[in-house]
């Protein structure tokens, strides 16, 4: 999907003059191409605006003087909320077109197993009753889907993996902007998810396709049931993660990470290699690599231990 610029900004409401371009997505400061329309709406990313390669990009008029000559400064005191009616433009168009995928050797599929468009199955691919695979997705030799999954277009699934009953994956992540009348208007996730090779994900899990780019489940790691893993998250090699964790939008977690039950991490940190995150932990910072973490916030487990026995000695003084 292309569209000229000068239609596009006439659909969100932004004045445009000068010479007309073709734009063919949307994607950050840092990743966006010479076709496609970017934003900028926090001063954390202010050291990306003179290096972009962007068409153009939704911006304060403030900060439009940051920009590289080649770029297109947007003007507006709404940016965030442009980007979502845009986003809409280069949203996939769902269809219910079924056609049998390409198959490797020795697969075994269930009956009920509903194929979109252009699905390519390696050697040796088992899918259980009731499972949907959506347009564009492919799945690597010896995958086993039990029943019930649902992949949703363009997921990528790697070798060796299995994915337990209820999950999903490549949903749309939870992203809004907001005007200023309080109403919230989607931001259309138009990125995909890859998994990779001998992964195995629990039963009635989601993971949340990215806004732009790819959300990474990285070779080797094992989730539990119930988790939930947010748009644009790249989970490490070989992590580990019980049940019932959460990772908000944008987190990263290095190799061979271990989240112990019901932690979470805030949105935009990263959790060092082999680092440990005690059950009910709450990551709101980056943490290091290589140490143990429990609590909220999360903090070095030797120092929660040492707070819980003070706050436990307090107690047992005021009686």
């Amino acid at each position: 999907m292309t569209y000229p610029l000068s239609e596009l900004t006439k659909h969100i409401g932004i004045a445009f003059q000068g010479e007309d371009l073709t734009i063919d997505g949307i994607h950050t400061l840092s990743e966006a191409t010479s076709t496609q329309l970017s934003f900028f709406n926090a001063e954390k990313y202010l050291d990306q605006l003179p290096h972009t390669k962007a068409a153009a990009v939704l911006i304060e008029e403030k900060y439009a003087k940051l920009l590289p000559s080649h770029t297109v400064a947007l003007i507006t005191d709404e940016p965030y909320l442009k980007l979502a009616l845009a986003s809409k433009f280069f949203a996939y168009k769902l269809e219910t077109n079924s056609e049998a995928p390409a198959a490797g050797e020795g697969c075994d599929i269930d009956a009920s197993v509903r194929f979109g468009k252009n699905v390519t199955l390696g050697d040796n691919v088992t899918i259980l009753a009731g499972c949907y695979v959506g347009d564009h997705v492919t799945i690597g030799s010896g995958t086993l889907l039990h029943p019930n999954v649902t992949l949703y277009h363009h997921t990528r699934i790697g070798a060796g993996c299995m994915i337990h009953s209820g999950t999903v994956i490549g949903c749309d992540g939870y992203g809004f902007a907001h005007t200023k009348q309080g109403e919230h208007v989607k931001i259309y996730q138009n990125g995909n998810v890859v998994v990779e090779d001998n992964v195995e994900i629990g039963a009635n899990c989601a993971i949340d396709r990215a806004v732009f780019g790819t959300t990474y489940i990285r070779k080797g790691t094992k989730l539990d049931n119930l988790i939930q893993i947010a748009h644009n998250c790249d989970v490490g090699e070989h992590s580990l993660c019980a049940a019932q964790v959460g990772l908000a939008g944008s987190t990263t977690l290095g190799r061979n990470v271990v989240m112990g039950g019901q932690s979470a991490t805030a949105g935009h940190l990263k959790v060092g290699d082999f680092a440990t995150i005690a059950g009910k932990g709450g990551v709101t910072k980056s943490l290091e690599g290589g140490k143990t973490y429990a609590g909220f916030p999360a903090i070095e487990h030797k120092m929660w231990l040492r707070m819980q026995a003070k706050i436990a000695g307090l107690l047992k003084g005021k009686k």
